[in-house]
């Protein structure tokens, strides 16, 4: 069997001559491939060299066909792991082609058919072409055998690759679940957690309303400031900046190592601690100035008072987080106020605020300016005359109300000692009270006038009728005196009350009646709250009916046994002076809004309590009482004043009376024929009575008043039969 040859077709095999042996002359048949060797029985020649060695020796005799046998290849096992041999390439068969001798003794040269003429032909010898042609079926199988074995070789590489595959499928599989279920199904809850994680909630205050009197002055403002916080996570030296911020800023020193040492609070790295509040711009800058570690400023308000300690009891004060607390500050704390924002900001893990990056809130609503009623000019004269008054009686203190009678306004309102409430800590805390509004006191002679206008009202007396009048009187079991001791009088109503006698007023309460003039005191607003729309107003002492004793019908009447504010009493004259119609009295005219809109103001309440006539029958009664009686220290050039003195004594706390002091007072109007202004001058604990205690002050105060209010001098008295209602 003879290899392939170079076009694949089968070489033709000479004749064999007689005996086996090829004839000599085969040369002139060469065939055309000279690397195959023609096959026969005779004796071939193989041409060919061993790697590295020499041609072998032509084989002849019938052994030919044998050695070439053994010298032929042998077919590889058919295994998918055998490697074929190494083939010749087709320029080394060309070269053995040329030269007559293969490359290699390994290559087709034992599996050619040796021709029994043709084995030591040339070049053009069947033998080279033999050998040609092993050579080429041998690199063909070579090149089968190779692409058999890489075939083999692929199948398990091809596993490992789909394995592979396999496995990084299912980590995209495993990773995209994983980020669909992070970025879909739990992406609100994880963006939340991350929000809060990193956001702080401020909250942004509102600029706080001022407090204007009636011509928009302004009697308290908030005017910038700083707030001064520490951050305990960046405080270096605790002790020493203790010490530092503790001297500017007037705290105790305790306090502020406490806050600067305060590191740790509910389980979690404490980063924030107020310091202080409404620090002033000054002394905020120069503690700035110091660079201090962990030290912040947050810009704020603070509540300033421009005018000091003027109507300070009136206007009250703030607390350190600008929340009124006393006065008409607490009570329009919600107007004043307005409404505080808030502003949602992000931080990174040292705290450090993250610009631009706040993701909500509300804007803040500053409060309403509050128009008050008080008159700047009249409240400044009222408290430099009343601070003079008292010092003047050597009394404890006092107080003054100024009030237009037809309105209710209140134009003035002071109770002293006073305080200034930007320096409050200066004054104790009892000045800050406003004694007119917040304390009683027994009235005294000027609760007559209530018995008087009853009595006229029902009709039981007339001011021409005269009443027996004695030195004293006996109720039950006290014996009542009038001031002065004097012989049995016949005394008229304007006469009783000009002069100011007990025992006259006592028999008049007698012919009306204790459930008459008990009607009459609450119809004049005793016992109750006035409404002013102050906090803590005093509703006074005024008992029921059924609870007086025996000698309730001779102390009532002359303003003992009962307790009232200078307000209410104030009300009472004020009403006589409005025609006998009641006014609530007020303090506040409006609010003016953030834009500029004012609001008026709730209506005060009315109500009548006596007749015009009845009450300018009164107010001619209390004119003469200036004019001649005990209150001629009240009377003022050009006008007729009409008014009432009260010399109250004091109840002690254990019983009865103090012995020589009194609460005097002043309470009247002017003009009487149309009042203009009604005011109350109380001294507290004086010797002096009210004719020379009070109504000096009364007369100042009021004299000053009619001035600036421009009110005309109106010499004549009011008629009676033609009484002219409020207003």
């Amino acid at each position: 069997m003879t290899g392939g040859g170079g076009n694949g077709s089968k070489p033709r095999t000479p004749p064999a001559s007689k005996g086996g042996r090829s004839p000599r002359g085969f040369g002139s048949w060469p065939p055309k491939d000279p690397g195959t060797a023609p096959a026969g029985t005779g004796a071939a020649r193989v041409v060919g060299r061993r790697r590295g060695g020499s041609a072998p020796a032509p084989a002849t005799g019938p052994s030919a066909s044998g050695a070439a046998a053994r010298h032929a290849p042998r077919r590889p096992p058919r295994t998918a792991k055998a490697k074929p041999k190494a083939s010749v390439s087709k320029a080394s068969a060309t070269r053995a082609a040329r030269s007559g001798t293969p490359r290699s003794g390994r290559s087709n040269a034992s599996g050619a058919r040796a021709g029994s003429a043709g084995a030591s032909a040339p070049n053009r010898s069947p033998v080279g072409r033999a050998s040609k042609a092993v050579k080429v079926g041998t690199a063909r199988k070579a090149s089968r055998a190779g692409m058999a074995s890489r075939a083999g070789k692929g199948q398990p590489t091809g596993r490992r690759l789909v394995s592979v595959l396999a496995i990084l499928a299912l980590g995209f599989v495993v990773v995209f679940s994983r980020l669909v279920w992070l970025q879909v199904q739990r992406a609100s809850a994880l963006e939340g957690m991350a929000l809060d994680q990193r956001s702080r909630t401020v909250d942004i205050a509102a600029r706080r309303g001022a407090i204007l009197d009636r011509d928009g002055l302004q009697l308290a403002m908030s005017v910038p400031a700083q707030g001064v916080f520490a951050d305990p996570g960046l405080v270096q030296d605790a002790s020493t900046e203790a010490t530092t911020v503790a001297a500017a800023l007037h705290l105790p020193e305790d306090q502020v190592y406490a806050a600067l040492t305060d590191r740790i609070r509910d389980g979690h790295q404490n980063r924030f601690a107020w310091l202080a509040h409404g620090v002033r711009l000054d002394v905020a800058h120069r503690l700035q100035s110091m660079h201090l570690p962990g030290i912040g400023f947050i810009p704020e308000s603070r509540r300033d008072y421009p005018a000091g300690s003027l109507a300070s009891q009136v206007l009250g004060f703030v607390n350190t987080d600008g929340v009124g607390i006393a006065g008409l500050e607490r009570q329009y704390q919600t107007e004043l106020a307005g409404r505080s924002g808030t502003e949602i900001v992000q931080e990174d893990r040292a705290g450090t605020m993250i610009p631009q990056a706040g993701v909500g809130g509300s804007p803040a609503v500053a409060g309403s300016d509050v128009v008050l009623t008080i008159d700047r000019a009249i409240q400044y004269r009222a408290q430099q005359s009343l601070a003079a008054a008292v010092k003047a009686a050597h009394g404890t203190g006092g107080s003054i109300v100024a009030l237009d009678p037809h309105t209710g306004q209140v134009l003035a309102m002071a109770s002293y000692p006073w305080f200034d409430p930007n320096n409050r800590d200066a004054s104790p805390p009892s000045a800050y009270p406003n004694r007119s509004v917040t304390d009683t006191y027994e009235p005294g002679s000027v609760n007559k006038v209530i018995t008087a206008s009853a009595a006229l009202q029902d009709g039981l007396i007339n001011v021409h009728r005269r009443l027996t009048v004695p030195y004293t009187e006996q109720v039950a079991d006290f014996t009542f005196r009038d001031a002065e001791v004097h012989p049995t009088e016949l005394m008229t109503l304007a006469d009783i009350l000009a002069y100011s006698s007990n025992v006259g007023t006592i028999r008049i309460a007698e012919i009306l009646g204790k459930d008459r003039l008990a009607a009459y005191l609450y119809r004049f607003g005793l016992g109750s709250v006035s409404g002013v729309g102050f906090p803590q107003e005093a509703a006074g002492i005024l008992p029921p009916v059924d609870q007086w004793s025996g000698t309730s019908i001779g102390s009532i009447p002359i303003g003992q046994g009962i307790a009232v504010t200078p307000l209410q009493m104030a009300s009472v004259y004020a009403t006589i002076a409005n025609g006998g119609v009641w006014v609530q009295p007020s303090l506040v005219r409006g609010f003016l809004g953030p834009d500029d809109t004012f609001r008026s103001a709730p209506a005060p309440k009315t109500r009548e309590v006596i007749s015009p006539t009845v009450a300018s029958e009164v107010t001619q009664m209390l004119a003469y009482a200036v004019d001649v009686g005990t209150g001629t220290e009240a009377q003022i050039p050009g006008f007729w004043v009409a008014g009432k003195t009260g010399t109250a004594r004091i109840p002690l706390p254990q019983g009865g009376y103090s012995i020589g002091r009194y609460h005097s007072s002043f309470i009247g109007f002017a003009p009487a024929a149309r009042p203009a202004v009604v005011v109350a001058a109380v001294i507290n604990d004086t010797a002096n009575f009210g004719g020379s205690a009070a109504a000096p002050l009364f007369q100042e105060v009021e004299r000053f008043a009619l001035a600036r209010l421009r009110v005309p001098p109106a010499p004549q008295l009011p008629d009676p039969d033609h009484a002219l209602p409020a207003g």
